[in-house]
């Protein structure tokens, strides 16, 4: 009773119905599945301090992933036969993931959004009355949609943690400036700057905690640091890895090389702060000519043109 009664529903639906009670079940699977990731990095992140806090600290393992996470990179291994490109690992690194398995799960959850997007608007556009090229180009923008979702996540992520680099620089640039003035080498004042600004930044930390490992493996400091801007994305790290070997090159002083840099990395940021605020007008002319102008126009005329409605009807 319950299946006929459900058949006869879905055949009454017509195709902007469809499309509309599609639209809105994914918005709901996309807002949940959110919240569930964010709740998920809030978990590790507390994790990751308490294991911190103990004896030593350990390295997440594969052990550690969920079964979900395990049958999404098992679906991205199958797509990518293994083997991920150097652009894809680039900009894992970029947004964080540096897990050996971050090409694949990102792959695997592409194909999954993909699949479900399929699914769930073939299930709602093959019952209606539409023509089959219609009902192709339907399902296939439901597939495609989801599919893109992954690489916007990524790309604010990426940019989000290069913001907060450009933010947290120019202090981490003061504190060298500071060790190195006092007598410290640049290589151990650079160890205690990456120890205390990890308090106020991990992701520029880990960075600096990233190139101080390469450094005592033998690589330059040079290449360290431009290695450090190519994961990061950052281009003040490049321009500070230059800096940095001119100095060395002329045998000018680090710390006025230092305190330069730091100064003009503020007035670039007071600079891009004002270039926001100017465009801001700009912005805001579109959401109050759609959301807040329309308001207006029914809170001072719908009054009037109801009264104006009424005495027409009258007469």
């Amino acid at each position: 009773m319950f299946t006929r009664l459900l058949e006869d529903h879905i055949t009454k639906l017509t195709a902007s119905e469809a499309l509309l009670a599609a639209l809105a079940f994914a918005c709901v699977l996309l807002f949940g599945a959110s919240v569930l990731f964010l709740y998920e990095q809030r978990q590790r992140a507390v994790r990751k301090r308490l294991d911190m806090s103990g004896p030593m600290d350990v390295p997440a393992t594969r052990t550690r992933e969920s079964r979900f996470l395990r049958f999404v990179e098992h679906i991205g291994n199958f797509i990518s036969h293994g083997h991920a490109s150097t652009s894809l690992w680039e900009q894992m690194i970029r947004a964080g993931y540096m897990s050996r398995g971050a090409p694949a799960i990102y792959t695997g959850v592409k194909m999954l959004f993909f699949a479900i997007g399929l699914a769930i608007t073939a299930f709602f556009v093959l019952p209606s009355q539409q023509s089959v090229v219609q009902k192709t180009v339907w399902i296939s923008l439901g597939g495609l949609i989801p599919f893109f979702v992954p690489n916007f996540a990524v790309l604010v992520r990426e940019r989000k943690r290069r913001e907060e680099i450009r933010q947290h620089l120019p202090d981490a640039i003061d504190l060298l400036e500071i060790c190195v003035s006092a007598g410290i080498g640049l290589d151990m004042a650079w160890n205690l700057v990456a120890d205390e600004i990890r308090h106020v930044s991990s992701v520029l930390g880990s960075a600096m905690d990233l190139s101080n490992f390469e450094m005592h493996l033998g690589a330059s400091r040079t290449e360290a640091m431009r290695n450090m801007a190519t994961r990061t994305g950052a281009e003040q790290l490049t321009s500070l890895a230059a800096i940095l070997v001119q100095s060395e090159r002329f045998g000018t002083s680090v710390a006025d090389t230092l305190r330069e840099f730091a100064t003009w990395m503020r007035e670039e940021r007071h600079l891009t702060a004002e270039e926001r605020a100017e465009k801001m007008p700009t912005k805001m002319l579109f959401p109050m000519a759609l959301f807040i102008f329309p308001a207006i126009m029914v809170i001072s005329i719908g009054p009037a043109m109801i009264h104006i409605t009424r005495t027409l009807a009258v007469q």
